[in-house]
């Protein structure tokens, strides 16, 4: 997909309702790999020049999440890599999985999650 203005907004528009469906405060969103490279290097410490391989990368620490545009083909693969690393910032605890996967599904499916809170 090519990055233009209007492109750039409906991602912002889609981040932030989702997040919002995922009880999460909305994240920082870059949209280049030059932006990931612009950052700071302790905000984007561990996947910084391998950004580019991505589809999308969640920085849970920072709320801050990474879509490749680049490597995005059409607006399906686009929804559903927001929503992924939605889900990553809403359940930072769970690794790629059966279980991970589902919460996605269920995601773009519009189902609406509880704010997270760490056990007791």
């Amino acid at each position: 997909m090519k990055l233009d203005p209007d492109l750039r907004l409906r991602i912002f528009e889609k981040v932030g309702i989702y997040a919002k469906r995922f009880s999460i405060p909305e994240p920082k969103v870059l949209l280049s790999t030059r932006e990931v490279l612009d950052m700071p290097r302790e905000i984007t410490e561990g996947a910084r020049t391998s950004a580019y391989k991505y589809l999308g990368l969640s920085y849970n620490k920072q709320s801050l999440i990474f879509i490749n545009i680049r490597k995005i083909s059409n607006e399906k693969e686009l929804e559903n890599t927001i929503v992924h690393e939605l889900i990553h910032q809403r359940f930072p605890y769970l690794s790629h999985g059966k279980r991970f996967n589902n919460l996605v599904r269920h995601g773009l499916k519009g189902q609406e999650f509880q704010p997270y809170q760490k056990r007791k």
